[in-house]
């Protein structure tokens, strides 16, 4: 399990990630999660910057679905103006969702990589699935004590990514 923790690549923030770069990847669909990666869990709705970045991601023929693990209010609301293929109670690191919105999109699922800020849910999920994992930083991360273990469980694995990347 300790490699399938690592992720592909570290961006700053989701909007660093550009069409040129997935399809160089010879990446056509972006299985992106909602929460502390596109918006913060208190925003209902996708900001300005968002809807500028999937809009550039489907122009260049990037095909993009919401695949989170909260529940089918909070990302139906978020998701009424992006229209985009969705499911929300995912049960991450399950991949039953992300073969659904893979054929939702007509993509094969190894065209596809995953987008999120967790690597025990995203990362792992996208390993299990066998196609790349893109981490972003929490937006606003929460700072309970069950966030805080699950973000320094992830320690040593965004370590071996900075030693991997540095050499």
């Amino acid at each position: 399990m300790a490699k399938s923790l690592v992720p592909d690549h570290v961006f700053d923030t989701f909007s660093d990630i550009t069409v040129e770069f997935l399809k160089k990847q010879n990446i056509h669909a972006l299985l992106c999660d909602v929460d502390n990666t596109l918006s913060p869990y208190e925003h209902d709705v996708p900001n300005d910057n968002v809807c500028a970045w999937i809009k550039k991601m489907n122009e260049g023929g990037i095909k993009i679905a919401l695949v989170s693990n909260n529940n089918y209010e909070r990302l139906n609301k978020y998701n009424e103006k992006l229209q985009l293929v969705a499911y929300a109670d995912a049960g991450k690191p399950s991949r039953k969702c992300y073969y659904k919105a893979a054929a939702d999109l007509s993509i094969d699922i190894k065209d596809c990589a995953v987008l999120g800020d967790q690597l025990l849910t995203d990362c792992w999920s996208a390993r299990r699935l066998g196609i790349p994992c893109f981490i972003v930083p929490p937006i606003n991360d929460k700072r309970d004590l069950f966030h805080r273990f699950k973000r320094a469980i992830e320690v040593p694995f965004m370590k071996a990514y900075q030693k991997r990347h540095k050499a």
